[in-house]
């Protein structure tokens, strides 16, 4: 049997188009070549990132980023914005580096709140905040404007936003939201292989980090910038998977970033409501909820095991069984990526018969 098509969250199908621009002839990283290459690139990424800032290239997974991040950013004390496996996650890091850092802790499954994030900052003391706008773990998406607003009225106050499973399925707006440092992989709604990390960094970042000691090498962003100036990177590059991106932004291109936003909700919305003709509850509470993937709590008579091992058994689709603590106690369904209304209703039917079958 071939591999199984991928309906978890990421990494996600990559289409054979996608993997045919990969096998691009290969370039030298410096060169002409690569620097029209990497040049191609910015006009799609300011789209979907929603900025004038350049976007670096990171031959990194997203989580290489989210700590050079902290190295380039923190001065004293990091708060992090915790709802997840990946947010709490981020909590653990900061404190690995060093730093000083607290959290904003809510039961996985809830969202962050604005108004708690004001009373944390106006105790004093933090410099840095981080979130996580998707929460692949949860399927929870935070209000990044909400939250934005509130760190922007503390000065000196930067903004790190991870938009790993958000980026090009909803507005991100980096600029518009005043955020210093925005970051994601590709391997989700870009519909990638993993190894590339994308991030933005805004001008007031830029300033902080040239006071930043230690901040390290290969995450420096002086060194991102400088070496962007000549539209190239500063360690040699995933050259085949910027191939793919090329083809990935020009297909959004040709969809129509309006329209492809507007793909991902009504595929979600596909999920949503086949999940609640069954009886299944999301996850992540009304208004709060990723149009890239769907979490939902697995029912206590409800064989889980069964319903997925049947799924890519008999017709070699994958969803996926849920993640860290919640690993069990509810399954994840992606629909991000190159998914359309015919993938996910393919999917649908399967599921749809599994369900029936196991009901006797």
């Amino acid at each position: 049997m071939s591999s199984p098509k991928l309906f978890n969250p990421g990494p996600v199908d990559v289409s054979p188009e996608t993997f045919a621009a990969m096998s691009h002839t290969m370039i030298g990283h410096r060169g002409k070549d690569f620097e029209e290459l990497y040049a191609s690139l910015q006009p799609g990424l300011k789209e979907i990132f929603g900025t004038e800032r350049p976007v670096f290239l990171s031959t990194s997974s997203a989580w290489g980023v989210m700590e050079g991040a902290l190295r380039n950013l923190v001065k004293e004390k990091v708060l992090c914005l915790c709802c997840g496996a990946f947010s709490d996650k981020w909590l653990d890091v900061a404190k690995k580096c060093g730093y000083e850092a607290e959290a904003i802790q809510v039961e996985w499954g809830e969202a962050i709140d604005p108004e708690e994030v004001r009373k944390k900052l106006s105790e004093g003391g933090f410099d840095t905040v981080t979130l996580i706008h998707s929460e692949t773990s949860t399927g929870v998406l935070n209000d990044l404007a909400g939250v934005a607003k509130v760190v922007k009225s503390f000065p000196d106050t930067m903004l790190i936003v991870d938009t790993v499973s958000s980026l090009s399925t909803v507005d991100v707006d980096m600029d518009a939201n005043g955020v210093d440092v925005m970051l994601a992989g590709v391997q989700k709604a870009l519909a990638l292989p993993p190894g590339l990390a994308l991030f933005a960094v805004s001008e007031a970042a830029m300033e902080r980090s040239k006071t930043i000691p230690n901040r390290g090498y290969y995450f420096d962003f002086l060194e991102f910038a400088k070496n962007d100036a000549a539209n190239n990177t500063p360690t040699t590059p995933c050259i085949s998977l910027l191939f793919g991106l090329q083809f990935m932004l020009g297909q959004i291109a040709k969809e129509g970033f309006s329209a492809r936003k507007a793909r991902h909700a009504r595929t979600n919305a596909m999920i949503a409501d086949w999940a609640e003709k069954h009886g299944f509850q999301n996850f992540a509470p009304e208004g709060y909820r990723s149009l890239a993937l769907s979490c939902f709590a697995t029912p206590e008579d409800f064989d889980q095991a069964t319903f997925i091992k049947e799924l890519k058994s008999r017709y070699n689709f994958l969803i996926n069984g849920g993640y860290g603590k919640i690993k069990g106690k509810t399954f994840r369904i992606s629909n991000m990526g190159n998914e359309t209304e015919d993938s996910m209703q393919e999917l649908i039917d399967a599921m749809d018969i599994i369900l029936e079958e196991m009901k006797g």
